[in-house]
């Protein structure tokens, strides 16, 4: 009689994740919220068609850098949209929500729907993990300490300062977006890929870039378009930034169950609805990781049973203010930043920011 294989041993939160999602499941939370999405929709037209209209009343004026403030909100509201259809919970098929996602991407913020899509599922396969995450990949700014000792010249002065300069830097990150997107199909999308998006992107440009040049001075034309950029980076990188900066780094060669590595390199911001909508749902970062497909009205009732299943577990569940937030990457960054201290300098004059 042939020897019986011993039985593989039973991974206890593997199996607890099977079980908080099927609570999540049976409770209704996967379900899409149409009404909530026709009027988000309906709410960021009119928006938009406010912000065009008052472009158009207002005409040679300075004033038009309010408008230009407005237009930077609300793309990256629609940019928030976006990223839900891309996670498919907007509308009730794969398909169309692709399809909705893709346009809102490409025709109304500009940026390559294909380049979003594959850097956001390899982060949300594993975030925070070195060598694996484009999130912490390094930039401008460097989120692992063997980078930032890497940095040379004027990155590596930036770098030591990095915490500090980093919401000033992030009136950059809108243009940064839109240039690595670009590139980024132009070098490795496919043909198709190109095809399709490139012409969508400069639809967005002509729509927007021709109307401002066109009817403004050439000085305030640059102003609005700079004024827009700075306010669209600013608050796409203070939305997204408090979700995992300053959270536990993975090392490449760690193997995490899905339950831990996605709550254990979460953050959470505490503020309800009014913070759901400022920050596009990614206030409930560890619900939305966890459960990436689940619309938006459904993360706070998700949000209690996670917080009860993670206590039942003994896993820290990290939730905070966003000002807090702020606090805690900004320490992290500057913490990070030391590396790329000169080993020769002085304490004294470092500590003295000399």
């Amino acid at each position: 009689m042939a020897a019986s294989l011993p039985k593989p041993p039973v991974n206890h939160v593997t199996r607890s994740f099977t079980e908080l999602a099927s609570t999540v499941r049976e409770t209704g939370l996967l379900r899409r919220a149409p009404v909530f999405y026709a009027v988000y929709g309906l709410a960021l037209t009119l928006a938009l068609g406010g912000v065009v209209t008052g472009f158009v009343i207002l005409g040679d004026s300075w004033f038009q850098l309010l408008i230009a403030a407005g237009l930077g909100l609300v793309l990256t509201q629609v940019a928030f949209l976006g990223h839900e259809a891309s996670h498919r919970a907007v509308l009730r098929t794969g398909p169309a929500n692709d399809r909705l996602g893709r346009v809102l991407s490409t025709v109304v913020v500009g940026i390559s729907h294909q380049w979003w899509m594959t850097k956001h599922t390899r982060h949300h396969a594993n975030p925070n993990k070195r060598g694996a995450d484009p999130d912490i990949e390094k930039d401008t700014i460097s989120f692992v300490e063997e980078d930032a000792a890497e940095s040379r010249g004027l990155i590596r002065w930036i770098t030591r300062r990095q915490g500090w300069l980093f919401f000033p830097l992030l009136t950059l990150e809108g243009l940064n977006l839109h240039y690595r997107s670009i590139a980024s199909l132009i070098t490795h999308g496919s043909p198709r890929q190109r095809w399709t998006e490139l012409p969508s992107i400069a639809l967005h440009f002509g729509l927007y870039l021709v109307p401002v040049f066109w009817f403004l001075p050439l000085g305030m034309a640059f102003a609005f378009v700079g004024v827009q950029m700075a306010v669209f980076g600013v608050y796409m990188g203070a939305s997204f930034a408090p979700n995992h900066k300053g959270m536990a780094l993975v090392p490449a060669d760690a193997r995490l169950d899905f339950l831990s590595k996605q709550v254990l390199t979460s953050r959470n911001i505490r503020g309800g609805w009014a913070m759901n909508i400022l920050m596009g749902g990614l206030n409930y970062q560890i619900e939305h990781h966890l459960f990436p497909n689940m619309a938006r009205p459904h993360l706070a009732h998700a949000r209690e049973i996670v917080r009860e299943h993670c206590a039942s577990l003994d896993m820290p569940y990290t939730e905070t203010s966003l000002v807090e937030s702020y606090g805690i990457v900004i320490a992290y960054l500057n913490r990070v930043g030391l590396a790329a201290r000169d080993p020769f300098d002085c304490p004294e004059r470092v500590a003295m920011g000399r």
